[in-house]
């Protein structure tokens, strides 16, 4: 972190994972996709940007592409503008709410919806929130305009949802830093074992095989990747920086709640994930190096 930081190494990056993946379920669920599909919404591309992009306005493929990093201009091309003639973002910012709504209780249960436990991840994860800034960081900026819902396991949804675009937001700047391009941070995230499988990646980003390909190699030609595919210990150490970075980026919600207050998040967070995890939130071959 930093010499001034009053909390343990990385501790903003362990509250932030399950926290991250949470906010992600509802993307992956079939009440998102339905409740899309109720407004208009068929395209099967659409979904995976389009109610984070929804914040925004009614925005062109250049702004998504840019706010995004790692979407292909031209698959972002063949949904934007064209689908706000027929649908606004309001309706895919209120199916995308109610898809949060019904996924989360079906993946939680009710006695966990309704406990004590909800209530207090919430009012942590909103308090978190209060430190985001808006500088630099529109994807958050757009989000953080939106009202917070009062229904606890909602206002924990859009709360997870703000610190994540806060810390997406960051990373972005510390991709570019690194002198990654879109598809090659997609390569060597994705070579740490932690990243997207390839094949979601180039599916839901719009990549081909060939553009895949043509990136390794420009990481090989810089010594970040492997005859095999691997990250060389400057590829992994590149990496950690970029996470290192990030974190620095993303070090005030996470002070602002304090050392105790990350760690109860952070608890509670990883028991929600798991408990959703278990109710099978997650494709099996989400994520991998396979």
């Amino acid at each position: 972190m930093t010499e001034t930081s009053s909390l343990p190494p990385r501790a903003g990056r362990r509250c932030h994972n399950p926290l991250n993946a949470l906010h992600s379920t509802v993307y992956f669920s079939p009440e998102y996709a339905a409740e899309l599909a109720s407004i208009g919404i068929d395209d099967p591309q659409a979904p995976f940007f389009v109610g984070r992009v929804a914040a925004l306005g009614q925005v062109g493929p250049g702004v998504v592409a840019a706010a995004f990093y790692n979407y292909n201009y031209d698959l972002i091309a063949k949904v934007l503008p064209a689908l706000w003639e027929t649908v606004s973002p309001e309706a895919v910012l209120g199916a995308r709410m109610r898809a949060a709504d019904v996924a989360l209780r079906r993946l939680l249960g009710a006695e966990i919806i309704a406990s004590d436990e909800m209530a207090e991840a919430a009012a942590l994860a909103v308090r978190a929130t209060e430190a985001c800034t808006r500088q630099a960081r529109p994807l958050y900026a757009a989000h953080a305009d939106l009202p917070m819902p009062e229904l606890p396991h909602l206002a924990l949804w859009h709360a997870a949802t703000l610190l994540r675009e806060h810390r997406g937001d960051g990373h972005l700047v510390a991709l570019l830093t690194a002198g990654l391009d879109p598809v090659e941070a997609l390569v060597s995230h994705t070579a740490t074992g932690k990243g997207m499988n390839p094949r979601w990646a180039m599916r839901t980003r719009g990549w081909s095989q060939a553009d895949w390909d043509a990136a390794a190699e420009r990481l090989r030609a810089r010594g970040l990747l492997d005859a095999e595919g691997e990250l060389t210990k400057v590829g992994v150490a590149l990496r950690a920086d970029i996470e290192d970075a990030t974190d620095r980026l993303d070090l005030a919600p996470y002070e602002h709640v304090g050392a105790a207050g990350v760690e109860r998040l952070t608890e509670l967070g990883r028991g929600l994930l798991m408990t959703a995890t278990a109710a099978g939130a997650f494709p099996e071959t989400l994520v991998g190096k396979g």
